[in-house]
């Protein structure tokens, strides 16, 4: 990488790579603010606009959706306000589509990974998609015992306290099963929100964007008495672990949660062609302003429970479900100034400031500009009459500039933050700001990044936050506050100096028991929590050092690979780094770049050694036994009569598996059924283990 300057021409596999990349950061942000904090900094038609970009470039580059694809995650992890609660069940997140021809396309899949014809029936349910807080609700014996928030879809949070507060929600069901996870949305009503709002605004207390935000803010206080104060409504639509089946179809299964005493939506119907589903939703969207309480689309769902078990999920999503999204709503403002904010990558991310509007009810004065091609390509100026939209949360998008409403004279052009030679720098630290290159395609990034990785306190601070958070170092008591005091003070610059905190206590200051807000006690936890984290193992270590593009799952990648600290550093350090690098099963040239550059920086390798003298750094442990095909590589050749091929690669891919498209020594196994030809014999040649599709059906528990 150079960093010379050049504007992209056109889209190649690296600056797909780079934009991949680049999006996936934004959206982790945005569903960490949305899911963990109740506070989205984006519309919901702007983050789905990522979302769109996002998933549009895996399709058009497959090779792009890896393990650690955000397409694969769900929500955010649980605040650490709140003891976890593992689900049972993942509450996995739904895809989205947008237009009328997309409900087609929609159940064409459907029928298409089940082997169907393109006329065959399809039952279809379409419900309102509530805008709220996805809850679960366990029952055991009739009795509400926990409750738990979405989280990750992996791990929740425990509100139980606050639901048994929640009127709408019974402690007790007539006639459910012996367990039975209820799952749906707690939601607050449109005139609950207005009168609660303007007491809060006659009191003087904060006042509140929309009503999901303060249903999902009641509901996660740590106090139960404030969310008993508050009138939240819920509705049942889904379920999660039961101890027997409560249906055989999706509509069954509402109607026998409204009969076990669960509110369930009257709006929802059965529909039996494509045109009805289309009809259903068009009658909500036109109810919309009518309902009393927020929904933001309406969710398709295969009526028939055995069909959504074929069909199971793929990435975040089940393929037997999607939401239909309504358009944004839309109005007027005035761009009143750009700022830069420079993120923990160093990536300069231009923010518009708006004169504040309402838009659909929600008052908002901030939007993402993405980066300068955006600003370019749209032509924002400062003073200029914008069209903004947002559906259903807090900062709009800018769709376009009203060029007839521009003043006169023109405002200029915006421009970077630049130095008094017109070079390119960053706002908070002077340092160069610039976009790399691509050797081998000349093509600029996207994004502009500050050069000053070292100094520049924003990527310091966040780095720091980074380093201690829960999937990395996770030392307690250690959170983001503390973190920006620290560095306030002068106390932690660099990673290394978290470790000698103890040692340098009180040292041209006063110690740390006198400081306001601490005490011998706290001081003294503090310390023992950082003490308990000089070991640690080598994936989390390395993903705690926040290079670029190297998250959970690259950073699991590299240390399975070369095994411990050692090793992975010299094959950093080599002269063809890179190269070695990419060599490792699922890491590509980008993350192999980003890790060399890393290396290769002096001042990297100066804080590097500071870090690993505070450190034990463990080897990465052996992938723990599971089901027998977990980490095995599957191919599947010819046809098959049981199933669908996309069927087989599911099931293979929930049981661990990999699915491979070609045959190499480092397949594990071939499943090969009539009509299999040069793969199959292939296989043969390599000696690699082959069944036919009766084998296959056996040994993954189909049978």
């Amino acid at each position: 990488m150079t960093t010379a300057e050049k504007q992209p021409m056109k889209l190649t596999l690296a600056k797909a790579r780079a934009e991949h990349a680049r999006l996936g950061a934004e959206i982790a942000e945005h569903d960490r603010r949305y899911h963990g904090e109740d506070q989205p900094t984006i519309s919901d038609a702007e983050y789905d606009e990522l979302r769109r970009r996002y998933t549009a470039l895996e399709a058009a580059f497959p090779e792009l959706a890896g393990a650690d694809s955000e397409s694969r995650k769900v929500g955010a992890p649980p605040s650490e306000k709140f003891a976890k609660v593992r689900h049972a069940v993942p509450m996995l997140s739904l895809g989205n589509i947008f237009a009328d021809e997309e409900v087609e396309e929609f159940c064409a899949r459907v029928r298409r990974f089940l082997g169907l014809g393109d006329t065959a029936a399809l039952d279809v349910v379409a419900e309102p998609k509530i805008d709220g807080l996805s809850c679960n609700l366990r029952y055991e014996n009739g009795e509400l015992v926990r409750a738990a928030t979405r989280g990750d879809g992996y791990e929740g949070e425990d509100v139980t306290a606050n639901v048994r507060m929640v009127k709408a929600i019974p402690h007790r069901l007539k006639g459910a099963p012996g367990i039975f996870e209820a799952r749906g949305e707690v939601y607050m009503r449109h005139a609950d929100f207005a009168a609660l709002n303007a007491r809060q605004a006659e009191a003087g207390k904060q006042v509140f964007a929309n009503p999901r935000n303060f249903a999902a803010g009641s509901l996660r206080q740590l106090d139960p008495g404030i969310t008993a104060s508050r009138p939240l409504a819920f509705f049942a639509y889904a379920w999660g672990e039961v101890s027997e089946p409560i249906a055989s179809t999706q509509l069954g299964a509402v109607e026998a949660m409204r009969r076990f005493g669960l509110p369930t939506n009257p709006l929802t119907r059965l529909c039996h062609s494509t045109a009805e589903l289309i009809a259903h939703y068009h009658a909500i969207e036109a109810q919309r302003a009518t309902l009393g309480y927020d929904i933001d689309g309406v969710v398709y769902k295969v009526n028939d429970l055995t069909l959504q078990e074929r069909l199971g999920f793929i990435s975040r999503s089940p393929r037997w479900a999607v939401a239909h999204k309504f358009p944004a709503e839309k109005a007027m403002t005035i761009v009143e100034a750009i700022g830069i904010n420079v993120g923990r990558t160093g990536a300069l991310t231009p923010l518009a400031k708006l004169k504040p509007v309402t838009v659909g009810g929600v008052v908002v004065s901030n939007a993402t500009l993405h980066n300068e091609d955006e600003i370019a390509r749209k032509d924002v100026r400062v003073g200029d009459t914008v069209v903004v939209q947002r559906a259903g949360d807090v900062i709009p998008q800018i769709l376009e500039v009203v060029l007839d409403k521009r003043p006169h004279p023109a405002p200029k052009p915006y421009v970077f933050p630049q130095d008094d030679k017109g070079n390119f720098v960053c706002p908070v630290c002077g340092s160069a700001a610039l976009r790399e290159i691509d050797e081998k395609t000349g093509e600029a990034d996207v994004v502009r990044r500050c050069t000053g990785t070292l100094v520049c306190a924003a990527q310091a601070v966040e780095g720091l936050k980074h380093f201690v958070s829960r999937n990395a170092f996770d030392i307690e008591g250690l959170g983001e506050k503390l973190i920006e005091l620290f560095f306030t003070e002068g106390m932690i610059r660099t990673p290394a100096d978290i470790f000698t905190l103890n040692a340098r206590d009180g040292q041209g200051r006063p110690p740390l028991r006198e400081w306001e807000g601490f005490g011998e006690l706290s001081a003294r936890n503090l310390f023992n929590a950082i003490d308990a984290r000089r070991s640690i193992a080598l994936n989390r270590f390395l993903y705690s050092l926040g290079i670029r593009h190297v998250g959970e799952t690259n950073a699991r990648r590299l240390a399975r690979h070369f095994g411990d600290w050692e090793a992975l550093r010299a094959a950093a350090r080599a002269e063809n780094a890179a190269e070695e690098l990419s060599s490792v099963e699922g890491v590509g040239p980008v993350v192999a770049e980003a890790v060399a550059d890393f290396f290769a920086e002096p001042r990297n390798e100066a804080a590097l050694d500071a870090l690993v003298r505070e450190v034990s750094i463990e080897p990465m442990e052996a992938i723990a036994a599971g089901h027998p095909l977990a980490g095995k590589t599957i191919v599947f050749t010819g046809s098959l009569e049981r199933m669908t091929r996309d069927e087989a690669k599911a099931i293979a891919e929930r049981l661990g598996a990999k699915v491979s498209g070609s045959i190499s020594a480092k397949t594990d196994l071939v499943v090969a059924g009539p009509g299999a030809g040069s793969k199959l014999a292939k296989a043969r040649e390599l000696k690699v283990e082959t069944i036919d599709e009766e084998e296959w059906v056996r040994r993954s528990g189909r049978g």
